[in-house]
C-alpha cells in the first residue's frame, strides 16, 4: 500500500487515494498524521462518515439512491443469513481495520461465524477482521481507482467475494480477486459463491426501491 509519508502536496496525496475529489479530503489532522482515536472522534461529530487510509481521514461518497439499495441489499442477505445462524451483516457504519493504518466502512459487510473468536461479536469499535463478502454500491463520488484500491485491499486482507454495485445501470460487478469480475445484469440471478452457498437473488431485487412511485 501507498506510504502517505511520501506526499508532498495535496495533489499527490488525491492521486495515492484514488483521485478523489479534494472535498472528501479531511485535512485536520493533517494527511499522513490521522489516528484511530481522530477517525472515532471524526465520526462521532461529524457526517458524512470517514474511513481511515494511510493515516488520512476521508469522507465516504454518499447519496441517498446508494444509501436505498444497500439497505436493501443488507435485507435480502439478513433474511438469508440470520435464520442459518451463519454470522452477522453490517451496514456502512460498521467499519473494518484491515491494515494497520487503513480502517473501511463497507456498505454491507458478511463476516462468517468461524471468523468470530469464540463466537463472540468483536469489542473493538474497528475490529481487525476482513469480511469474507464485502458489497460496495457506487456514488457518483466514486472514482474507478479508489475502487480498484478499495479490491486490493479487500482481498489483500482476506475478503474472499466483492461485490461492486452501480445503481445507473442496475448491474453487479462480482469480483473474486482484485481483477477477476463477471457482470450481472437486472435480468440475471446473483449468488453467493463459495462465501454463501446455496444463496441467490434477482438482481432486479437489488434496485426494487428505485422504482418507489413509478407504478
Amino acid at each position: 500500500m501507498v506510504n502517505a509519508a511520501v506526499s508532498s502536496t495535496v495533489a499527490e496525496r488525491l492521486a495515492e487515494l484514488g483521485h478523489i475529489s479534494a472535498e472528501r479530503l479531511r485535512l485536520f489532522p493533517a494527511p499522513g498524521t490521522a489516528t484511530l482515536h481522530d477517525l472515532m472522534e471524526a465520526n462521532a461529530h461529524c457526517r458524512p462518515l470517514c474511513e481511515l487510509i494511510d493515516q488520512t481521514l476521508v469522507e465516504k461518497a454518499v447519496r441517498f439512491e446508494s444509501s436505498l439499495v444497500a439497505a436493501t441489499i443488507l435485507a435480502i442477505l439478513h433474511n438469508f443469513v440470520a435464520p442459518r445462524r451463519l454470522g452477522f451483516l453490517a451496514g456502512a457504519d460498521g467499519m473494518f481495520r484491515l491494515l494497520a493504518s487503513t480502517v473501511r466502512a463497507p456498505d454491507v459487510a458478511f463476516v462468517s461465524r468461524v471468523q468470530l473468536p469464540d463466537g463472540k461479536l468483536p469489542a473493538e469499535a474497528y475490529p481487525s477482521l476482513a469480511p469474507e463478502l464485502v458489497v460496495e454500491v457506487l456514488s457518483p463520488g466514486n472514482t474507478k481507482a479508489e475502487m480498484s484500491r478499495k479490491r486490493v485491499e479487500y482481498f489483500h486482507s482476506g475478503t474472499r467475494l466483492v461485490w461492486m454495485v452501480d445503481c445507473v445501470n442496475r448491474s453487479v460487478a462480482v469480483y473474486t480477486s482484485p481483477s477477476a469480475v463477471r457482470i450481472l445484469n437486472e435480468e440475471d440471478t446473483i449468488d453467493g459463491g463459495e462465501v454463501l452457498p446455496e444463496f441467490s437473488s434477482p438482481v432486479a431485487d437489488f434496485f426494487s426501491d428505485l422504482d418507489f412511485g413509478m407504478e
